[in-house]
């Protein structure tokens, strides 16, 4: 990502962890042949949606949004624990198999973009 705007960086680096959280409720959604309606998307991803701009909160992600470590970690962990704390709060499903599966998934979403964004950027 251009270094050179950081308001339009920081805006570029939470769009990509929005939508790597929207993929990755809408593969998991049709992982379970559930249907890949908007709404029900939205009903699916809201909570890790709620726990990625918690992240961002904790992180103070703006500061170095595209940054792996501290930023991506801080980002990621609070996604998945604040998700699957909301999912439990409204009794969504929160199986053993379904964390170890949505921690890896969206580690490799919201890490894997900042780690190919760091690549790139030392080219």
């Amino acid at each position: 990502m251009p270094q050179s705007n950081p308001t339009r960086r920081t805006a570029a680096a939470l769009a990509a962890d929005l939508v790597c959280v929207i993929v990755f409720c809408t593969i998991g959604r049709r992982s379970h042949a559930e249907g890949l309606t908007v709404a029900g998307i939205a009903e699916t991803a809201w909570p890790f949606l709620t726990g990625t701009l918690a992240g961002w909160l904790a992180a103070r992600a703006w500061q170095r949004p595209t940054s792996l470590y501290p930023t991506g970690l801080i980002v990621w962990v609070v996604t998945v624990a604040v998700g699957m704390l909301l999912r439990k709060a409204t009794s969504a499903g929160t199986a053993p198999s379904f964390i170890v599966v949505a921690s890896i998934t969206t580690a490799v979403l919201l890490l894997g973009w900042r780690a190919i964004a760091m690549v790139l950027a030392r080219r």
